[in-house]
């Protein structure tokens, strides 16, 4: 059982990176004209109505209060935190650099599963994030001048944010309903991104309406997404499925601003991707097994 529901957590993951990935490309847009943390503030703001009715509709609200506040508010300040790194880096990276660099928390959180969940990673697993990870410093090159940018020094803050989010996203979803992390994570997001952005606030143009709608439905597709994958799954298995964001980060690249990747993006691409195929392949071979 525990081999299948890690194969629902990837799928669940591969999920949400698409819908994030949509949602980072229209931070992107919205980060050239408003200031980084409004950019957070509006990502919680669009969201709030769809995961307020998606909690309705579960029938969730009668217990929403009896959570565990303290990792709930944790969770908010490292994704308020998160948002407004990214939406700072994205200003002057393209969407494979920026995923290029977040690509690291993976990593993270494959060590921080073992410390703080007491996961077991086997070594098939190790090397196949290993090879991942090979493939994102190709894409990084030697000399790593993308990393030594104020811009991918933000997204790299970002993904430590991110990983220790992932590990208590895992350690909350032990006790607490799925609506309910979902629910106050954007609830806290919304409130404490909009007063930390509010002495700066730029008034939202007309012609941007659009776009903070595409901004709700991605965003609470994702995060719904996100959730069952890290509360479903082990979070060393679902975290390497990260690295398809940059088949997505290069697709939209080129559509939007016809940014085409190097050689060395392309290669490492395809080791991040190779390695990513490869465990999608291990999981769902045991997954099978267990269930002929």
């Amino acid at each position: 059982m525990a081999r299948s529901g890690n194969l629902r957590a990837i799928y669940a993951m591969l999920i949400a990176v698409a819908m994030f990935s949509l949602m980072d490309t229209v931070m992107k847009l919205l980060s050239a004209h408003y200031p980084a943390l409004q950019v957070a503030a509006m990502r919680g703001l669009s969201s709030l109505p769809l995961v307020l009715a998606y909690v309705g509709w579960r029938g969730a609200f009668a217990s929403a209060l009896q959570v565990r506040w303290p990792l709930h508010l944790l969770r908010a300040g490292l994704s308020i935190t998160m948002l407004g790194l990214f939406a700072f880096g994205l200003r002057n990276l393209s969407l494979a650099e920026a995923y290029s660099i977040f690509f690291i928390a993976p990593a993270l959180i494959t060590a921080l599963s073992v410390v703080f969940l007491k996961e077991s990673v086997n070594l098939a697993r190790w090397i196949a994030i290993a090879v991942g990870l090979g493939g994102v410093l190709v894409v990084l090159r030697p000399s790593g001048t993308g990393m030594l940018t104020l811009g991918g020094l933000a997204v790299l803050g970002a993904a430590l944010c991110y990983a220790v989010s992932a590990i208590t996203t895992r350690i909350v979803g032990r006790t607490d309903r799925s609506e309910h992390m979902v629910l106050w994570l954007m609830v806290f997001l919304a409130i404490g991104a909009t007063t930390l952005a509010a002495p700066n606030w730029v008034a939202v143009r007309s012609a941007d309406v659009w776009l903070l709608c595409g901004l709700s439905l991605t965003g609470f597709l994702g995060q719904l997404a996100v959730t069952e994958a890290f509360n479903s799954g082990e979070a060393s298995r679902v975290a390497p499925f990260e690295y398809s964001g940059l088949a997505w980060g290069v697709g939209l690249d080129w559509i939007l601003w016809r940014t085409l990747p190097d050689q060395y993006t392309l290669i490492g691409a395809a080791i991040i991707i190779g390695s990513g195929i490869y465990l999608v392949r291990h999981e769902r071979a045991h997954a099978q097994a267990e269930h002929p």
